[in-house]
């Protein structure tokens, strides 16, 4: 099979070539990203891969489809920048839903730990032979407590790691896991008393329709005063322009960002030599108490590996058996949940 690799980055290439010319599939790699503009690239192809900041929107879906592609292999987890109603009885897609939940966690972790106790500011103060400890005092997160917005695998190790380090943890999920709360450390509560209650926010639910600027103005002035956000899910659960007047007003006391909302045409590029357009990020980049990385989480070794074999699995028990344990249907959820059965 032959399938058109979109947004490929250097780091891409070794796992899929390797996993690929295993199981029989032959990737092209294409740097452009998928979008109504780039999709007659995938003419003569069986199916396309495609991460998170290829648009795959109902005219692409259309054009895939009349081309004679049969299958969307996301090579992620979230699928938001899917058109998943439109893609149904259309196209195939299938997922990784989980590939490293430790690179998230930890990454999530590192960004508080650098935040709260000034790593990023003694660095480059370090750097000049500047040894002085003036504004640099932090915090023990032994016996804070932290507000985890989704108990998925990626919340349940952060919310692990959390637990290593002596924090009272409080949930909050549609769907919360029967075995996770002990009724002490670890509890499910509503919206209203996580935020009250917090004294760090740490995001891990997916994107939808209902958890679209979870965090916006009013979530903020319900927030503890001073409370520290994490965001390493999708940039979209929260509201960029209501957390940048929330950290000018002194509600939110340090934000720790790995995605953001208008991030699709400048996170995983090197744009050092352009002038920002986004006033936004640029004024959330330029606070000292906000740190930004490129949606990078996901990034290690064991994940890249995980995410290929996972991928190219997908693509060839599909292709083997017309079935796929990690496709996808309409309403999002895994097809093996679905009652139409088959998909279609």
């Amino acid at each position: 099979m032959k399938f058109a690799f979109f947004d490929t980055k250097p780091y891409d290439r070794p796992a899929f070539e390797t996993h690929g010319a295993a199981r029989g599939i032959e990737f092209k790699f294409l740097e452009t990203k998928l979008c109504e503009d780039t999709v007659e690239l995938a003419r003569g192809f069986d199916g396309v891969c495609v991460f998170v900041n290829d648009t795959v929107s109902a005219p692409v879906i259309d054009r895939l489809c009349e081309m004679g592609v049969r299958i969307l292999a996301l090579r992620c987890a979230g699928f938001n920048n899917v058109d998943m109603r439109h893609a149904f009885g259309r196209i195939h897609v299938l997922r990784v839903p989980a590939y490293s939940p430790y690179a998230v966690a930890e990454h999530a972790m590192a960004l508080l730990l650098t935040s709260i106790r000034r790593i990023h500011k003694a660095y480059i103060r370090s750097r000049d032979y500047n040894f002085s400890l003036s504004g640099l005092t932090g915090f023990d997160l032994h016996g804070k407590t932290v507000g985890v917005i989704g108990t998925g695998r990626i919340g349940r190790v952060f919310i692990d790691i959390c637990r290593g380090f002596g924090m009272r943890v409080l949930c909050y999920d549609k769907f919360p896991a029967k075995d996770l709360a002990d009724g002490e450390n670890i509890r499910y509560t509503e919206l209203a008393e996580l935020f009250r209650e917090s004294d760090i926010i740490s995001l891990h639910c997916p994107l939808t329709p209902e958890t679209h600027h979870l965090l916006n103005a009013e979530a903020f002035a319900a927030c503890k005063k001073g409370v520290v956000i994490l965001n390493t899910s999708r940039g979209a659960l929260v509201n960029a322009e209501d957390l940048l007047s929330a950290i000018k007003a002194r509600q939110v006391g340090a934000a720790c960002l790995d995605v953001y909302e208008e991030e699709s045409d400048l996170f995983f590029e090197d744009n050092s030599g352009h002038i920002l357009e986004d006033d936004i990020l640029a004024r959330l980049i330029s606070m000292p108490n906000v740190i930004v990385t490129s949606h990078q989480a996901f990034l290690t070794e064991e994940a890249l590996e995980n995410i290929a074999e996972t991928t190219v699995r997908n693509i060839a028990d599909f292709s083997a058996t017309g079935h796929c344990e990690n496709e996808l249907c309409w309403r999002g959820s895994a097809a093996e949940d679905c009652k139409c059965g088959k998909c279609f």
